[in-house]
C-alpha cells in the first residue's frame, strides 16, 4: 500500500494528477494537501469540494504566520527581483515545507506537484522536498502534458473541473501579492484592462498619509496601532490599494531562461519596502548604504530561486540581523495617484545632525566652515593633473602633425 502527498489546489493541473498518480505511477492512495498563505476563501472551498468529489482526504494547513514572517524578512533585505517585490517566490518554500511535514507525518512514500516544466515553481518546491527521503513526482512535467490534453482527459474521465476552464488568466494570490498572467497578457504589446486588478483601484487624485513603525527592521505598527504581521499586511493592502499603489507590469526572466509577461499587485509590500529603505537612509552611514545593496541583491536572488533555507541565505540573514539593529523608528509615507513616497522619518539612531547640516550654524563639534578649504584644494587633484597631461599630449600630437606636414610639403 503506497501513498503520495499531492500539493493540491483543486484546479485543472492538480485534479488531473490524482488519477495519473494511481494509473501511471502505481500509487494506491493520494493525499491532498492545501496550504493557506493568504489565498481567498473561495480557493479553499474549491479545493475541498474537488477533493470530496475525487474521494480524497484533504489536509488544509494554515501557514499564514510563517509566510508573513518571511515577507517581513524580505523587507529587511529590501528584496525585489527585477524591480518588483517578491511574492509567489516567497510563498512556495513555505508551502513546500508544510506539505513535506504532512507527508512525513502521514508516512507517505512520495510527494508530488502539478507544476509544468516551464515555470519556476517546480524548482522552488523540489529544492525543499529533495532534501527528504521521499520520491518526488511531477506528472505534468514528466508526462509532457499540455493544457489541451488535460482538458480532454478531464472531460473523458468526468473529473470535477469546469471543462478545464479556470478563467481568462492564470492568477496566483497570497497575503503579500497577486500575480496575473496568461491569455491576452502574453502579448507584450497588449494594454491590459482595469478588470485584471482586484487589490488596487484606478489611481485617482486622492491622497493619504500613513505612518509605519519599525523595530530592528521589522514593521510593527501602522498609524500608531501595533499589529501582528498578518493583520498589518492585510490592513495596509487595503489602505494602499485604495490609492492604486503597488502595480507592476513587466517582462520577467525566469530561472529556466524564458522571458514572460507578468502583472502584479502588491500594495502593502510596495509601501513597506519604500518606508524601510527610507529609514535605512536615516540610520545608516554612507558606507553601509553603499554596501548593503549587495546583500539585498543576493538575498533576493536566493529567494527568487526558492533557496530561503540555504546556507548562503542564513549567512546573509546574519548580516541583516547585525545591520538592522538600529533600523528602528517611524516613517510617514504619502499615498497618491498610484505612488508612494516617504515624507518624514524619525529615529533615535539617525546618523544625522541638524546643526551640522544647517546653513545657520558656523561651528559644530569644533568643525568650522573654513576647515573645508584644505579638503577643497585636494578634491579633484588627480583629475586636474590628468587634464593637464591630456592637454599636453594633445599639443605635442598637433605639433608632430604640423612638422610632418611641413616636411611632406618640402
Amino acid at each position: 500500500m503506497t501513498k503520495v502527498a499531492l500539493a493540491f489546489s483543486g484546479g485543472l493541473d492538480t485534479t488531473v494528477c490524482v488519477p495519473l498518480l494511481k494509473e501511471e505511477y502505481g500509487h494506491d492512495e493520494v493525499l491532498a494537501v492545501t496550504v493557506d498563505v493568504g489565498q481567498p476563501e473561495a480557493e479553499f472551498a474549491e479545493a475541498r469540494e474537488t477533493a470530496d468529489a475525487l474521494g480524497l482526504d484533504i489536509h488544509v494547513v494554515d501557514a499564514t504566520e510563517a509566510f508573513a514572517s518571511l515577507c517581513f524578512d524580505s523587507v529587511r533585505a529590501n528584496a525585489t527581483y527585477q524591480g518588483y517585490p517578491l511574492g509567489t517566490a516567497l510563498a512556495r518554500p513555505v508551502i513546500a515545507e508544510a506539505i513535506l511535514e504532512v507527508a512525513e507525518a502521514e508516512n507517505c512514500d512520495a510527494i508530488a506537484h502539478g507544476c509544468t516544466g516551464k515555470g519556476n515553481d517546480q524548482l522552488r518546491f523540489e529544492t525543499v522536498w529533495r532534501g527528504s527521503d521521499l520520491d518526488v513526482i511531477a506528472p505534468v512535467r514528466e508526462l509532457g502534458l499540455t493544457r489541451e490534453w488535460e482538458v480532454e482527459y478531464a472531460a473523458e474521465r468526468d473529473l470535477p473541473v469546469e471543462a478545464g476552464n479556470e478563467g481568462t488568466w492564470s492568477i496566483d494570490t497570497n497575503l503579500w501579492s497577486r500575480s496575473v498572467e496568461g491569455g491576452d497578457l502574453e502579448d507584450p504589446s497588449h494594454v491590459p484592462s482595469e478588470e485584471i486588478y482586484e487589490w488596487t483601484d484606478t489611481p485617482s487624485g486622492g491622497e493619504a498619509l500613513v505612518e509605519i513603525e519599525f523595530e530592528a527592521g521589522y514593521p510593527v505598527a501602522l498609524n500608531g496601532d501595533e499589529l501582528d504581521p498578518v493583520d498589518l499586511i492585510e490592513e495596509l493592502n487595503g489602505l494602499a490599494g485604495a490609492h492604486g499603489v503597488g502595480r507592476t507590469d513587466m517582462l520577467e526572466d525566469r530561472m529556466l531562461g524564458l522571458k514572460v509577461r507578468e502583472n502584479y499587485e502588491h500594495p502593502a509590500a510596495t509601501v513597506l519596502l519604500t518606508a524601510h529603505e527610507a529609514l535605512e537612509q536615516l540610520v545608516f552611514t554612507k558606507t553601509e548604504r553603499e554596501f548593503k545593496p549587495q546583500i539585498d541583491q543576493q538575498w533576493a536572488e536566493q529567494a527568487y530561486r526558492g533557496l530561503v533555507f540555504s546556507p548562503l541565505t542564513e549567512s546573509l540573514n546574519g548580516y541583516l540581523d547585525a545591520s538592522q539593529a538600529t533600523v528602528t523608528g517611524t516613517v510617514t509615507v504619502k499615498l497618491q495617484g498610484g505612488h508612494v513616497r516617504p515624507v518624514a522619518r524619525d529615529s533615535a539612531y539617525g546618523v544625522y545632525s541638524e546643526n551640522a547640516a544647517s546653513f545657520n550654524t558656523e561651528t559644530v563639534d569644533g568643525i568650522e566652515q573654513a576647515d573645508a578649504t584644505g579638503v577643497a584644494k585636494y578634491h579633484g587633484f588627480q583629475e586636474r593633473l590628468a587634464t593637464d597631461v591630456a592637454e599636453k599630449a594633445a599639443t605635442e600630437a598637433d605639433q608632430e602633425k604640423a612638422t610632418l606636414s611641413t616636411d611632406g610639403g618640402a
